[in-house]
């Protein structure tokens, strides 16, 4: 690196299970984003954004290395899978042109203490001791008094009940981890330039937004989630086990689940100014580019289906918000793209930004490329509860494996995706031809789903096979409460 003092800053904040429609910019009805609305006004939304793998770990797995499933190894949520070790992660790739390299909140990688080429971590990793690590907001909680108390709550990382903050505000873990990240940009090492990674936990469950931010949604009427008349059958293995996995609430349990991840979405967006704020206050801003993002959406109830895993669009599409530099000339101030990106595209495009060299593992693209791709290809989990997609500028196709089902939607004319086309005449020469591009993508175990080039998938009368159920489908109730964190819990071998 030629001159390391000019050399712009690295700001990646990414959200938790933050689907691309809950923004105020992206209009949504009744959500207040008031900061990211105001930095989207600056810089370039794109509005075709998507989770190649919509689960934690693989979604991250991809973001931080700008690899898609097919080459990190994973579309299932494998919690002690390493990050691959021939392959170099976004901070090791901005450490070796001279960067610092930071991260804050949750890193979701095994061992939890991986540094994954960053200079050094503070974790919040949802309180998992027992994957062999004790969090550093367990600490920070403890040296406030507070020892054991992060699920004091009684509310589980993984299920749809809510009740607000139990302890001081300022002990919240959105609250903690802006407060970190501030700290660590002004404790940073002036002669190098930053590279930093804030990753907050919510608006993923437990949903414990604070009393202030829940009171303003309780003044608004609530959107409905969506129903459709695919959505009233019973269209695949997988999907009934979401629809079992979590059960149908009332109108009113619903409303108020609503109320709490959309407080829970309004209070990180207030926290972001704070970051903004630090670094215009260290005369940083100027010289810094931002990115904002999340690892996938969350479903809310729409279709009847809850969580992430399927390829609906508040599954699956997520915000992706960019801003420049003050001179940077290849992001558009205050514009919109319909550009299809993912997640893979976060590390090659800041790469770029930065005038970094983009690892030749990568294969993803910039955002900023000349020439845009055509399709993009997503997938989750495997065997009988496998899910694939495809999707290009106008037409999503959805395939369910198990029982060789298909959706069509065309996304310009029906982008909340109430109407499933594919059985209809008008639509059959775009339905082969997304068909056809699947069939393309498919590799490893999914290539049993063919005969010949032809999808055929799995029938409905071959089980799982013996092997085991695929991340919480299947679990019994409530094993995603964590207990009390003290004495700590005993570490797992």
């Amino acid at each position: 690196m030629k001159n390391k003092k000019s050399s712009p800053n690295v700001l990646l904040i990414t959200m938790d299970q933050w689907p691309g429609s809950f923004l105020g910019c992206d209009g949504h009805s009744v959500i207040e984003t008031p900061t990211l609305d105001r930095l989207a006004r600056n810089g370039v939304r794109f509005t075709r954004a998507y989770s190649e793998c919509p689960i934690c770990i693989p979604a991250r797995r991809t973001l931080m290395t700008g690899q898609t499933p097919k080459l990190h190894g994973d579309r299932i949520f494998q919690k002690n899978l390493r990050m691959p070790s021939n392959t170099k992660t976004i901070a090791q790739a901005f450490r070796d042109v001279g960067y610092q390299a930071f991260a804050v909140g949750k890193l979701h990688v095994m061992p939890q203490r991986d540094r994954i080429g960053f200079d050094d971590a503070y974790i919040s990793e949802e309180g998992r001791p027992y994957y062999g690590s004790i969090d550093d907001y367990d600490l920070f909680l403890a040296e406030k008094g507070h020892v054991g108390q992060q699920f004091s709550h009684g509310v589980s990382n993984n299920d749809y009940t809510w009740r607000t903050w139990q302890l001081p505000e300022d002990c919240h873990v959105t609250n903690w981890a802006t407060q970190q990240m501030c700290r660590t940009i002004k404790r940073r090492n002036p002669d190098k330039p930053g590279f930093w990674y804030l990753s907050f936990t919510h608006p993923h469950p437990p949903l414990v937004p604070l009393h202030t931010y829940f009171d303003r949604y309780t003044r608004k009427t609530i959107p409905k989630p969506l129903v459709s008349n695919w959505s009233e059958k019973t269209l695949s293995h997988f999907l009934k086990n979401i629809k079992d996995r979590w059960p149908q609430m009332s109108t009113e349990m619903i409303d108020d689940v609503r109320r709490a991840f959309y407080a829970l979405c309004t209070h990180i967006d207030a926290q972001i100014r704070i970051v903004i704020g630090t670094l215009r206050e260290e005369k940083l801003l100027d010289n810094t580019i931002i990115m904002i993002t999340s690892d996938h959406g969350d479903m809310l109830g729409d279709f009847g289906l809850f969580a992430k895993r399927v390829m609906y669009e508040n599954s699956t599409r997520i915000p992706m918000i960019i801003l420049g530099t003050k001179e940077n000339k290849k992001v558009n101030k205050g514009s919109t793209s319909n550009r299809l990106v993912g997640l893979a595209d976060v590390m090659p495009t800041l790469l770029d930004l930065a005038n970094v060299k983009i690892p030749s593992s990568c294969n993803g693209q910039s955002m900023f490329d000349s020439q845009p791709r055509k399709n993009l290809y997503a997938e989750a989990n495997e065997g009988i509860n496998a899910t694939r997609m495809i999707t290009n500028d106008q037409y999503k196709l959805v395939w369910y494996p198990h029982g060789n089902i298909f959706q069509l939607f065309d996304l310009k004319n029906d982008p909340k995706e109430l109407i499933d086309v594919s059985l209809k005449s008008d639509f059959q020469n775009q339905l082969n031809k997304l068909k056809t591009i699947l069939a393309d993508n498919l590799y490893g175990d999914d290539l049993a789903f063919l005969n010949k080039k032809d999808l055929v998938g799995i029938p409905t009368n071959i089980s799982n096979e013996g092997k085991p159920s695929l991340g919480l489908l299947g679990e019994r109730e409530l094993l995603g409460q964590r207990g009390m964190h003290y004495p700590p819990p005993p570490i797992s071998e």
